[in-house]
């Protein structure tokens, strides 16, 4: 009887144990995926810096060559007068 009684706890036991272990590895597959995603959107977010970043270094060549050929209109036009 009594090993009967011991046998039926032990298999009792090990099926909770079982069934919490199940929870566990679904939280922790839920918590890779949403690692998972997380990095993925840093990921996009780094690629919208890099690119604002060089359309801002366009954008300052641009410029740059924006006033280097007014000076150099100024230029004539001083020396033209």
């Amino acid at each position: 009887m009594r090993k009967t009684l011991a046998i039926a706890l032990m298999l009792t036991a090990s099926l909770g144990l079982a069934a919490c272990d199940k929870k566990s590895e679904d939280k922790a597959q839920d918590a890779n995926q949403h690692a998972q995603d997380a990095q993925k959107s840093m990921s996009e977010a780094q690629d919208k810096v890099n690119e604002a970043a060089k359309e801002n270094a366009d954008a300052a060549k641009a410029q740059a060559e924006s006033n280097k050929a007014a000076a150099q209109e100024q230029s004539k036009e001083a020396t033209g007068s």
